[in-house]
């Protein structure tokens, strides 16, 4: 993405105690805002018990937005404000729901998203090439290993924000190449592991 067109898809916050203040910028709606700082906001309060994780940077998902829009959101937790976006498919298994509500499951087979929050882990080269292992943190998501649910890249994923849903997986988080490209470098000069946090 150009980068004046990145700095377009910017929301730029400040934080003030344990609140957020953002500017509503492009597609982030306010409703999605408030959902991201009380995420930001569990994060913060689990890092304060464990240190082991990336305490810079964060990824969150916000599977209530439609897949042709923006939810993938990469969190700048010193800075308080969103540095990236882009669109993540949601796996097949969850289209079942009742008046085109998502369904979500932690079970084998289901091709189903996971809620929850995960580690993301190792790469290795899978059939979607470079690939991220992601280890779920909560009950919800606890066989994500076992399911080989992983962060991976799809060519059918548009790198813009779209008026229709996009391709679905398997249950994995899968993005656009060239978003891919973009929080692998991330990911990749990180001396800790980074947290994942999808949820609805």
């Amino acid at each position: 993405m150009k980068l004046f067109s990145l700095l377009l898809f910017m929301t730029v916050g400040v934080f003030t105690g344990s609140k957020h203040y953002f500017k509503e910028e492009a597609s982030i709606t306010s409703v999605e805002i408030e959902r991201i700082n009380n995420r930001v906001d569990e994060i913060r309060d689990m890092m304060k018990i464990d240190h082991k994780y990336n305490t810079k940077i964060a990824f969150l998902v916000d599977m209530k937005v439609p897949s042709g829009k923006n939810r993938f959101f990469v969190y700048d937790l010193e800075k308080n404000e969103i540095i990236d976006q882009g669109l993540v498919a949601h796996g097949s298994g969850s289209e079942t729901g009742i008046n085109g509500m998502l369904k979500f499951s932690n079970e084998p087979n289901s091709n189903c998203t996971a809620l929850g929050r995960y580690v993301i882990g190792k790469n290795y080269k899978g059939i979607f090439g470079k690939a991220y292992r992601l280890m779920g943190l909560d009950e919800s998501n606890n066989n994500a290993l076992k399911r080989a649910i992983v962060l991976h890249s799809y060519s059918a994923v548009p790198a813009e924000e779209q008026n229709y849903y996009i391709s679905r997986s398997k249950g994995c988080p899968m993005v656009s190449e060239q978003f891919f490209k973009r929080i692998e470098k991330i990911i990749d000069s990180s001396k800790s592991n980074i947290l994942l946090d999808i949820y609805y």
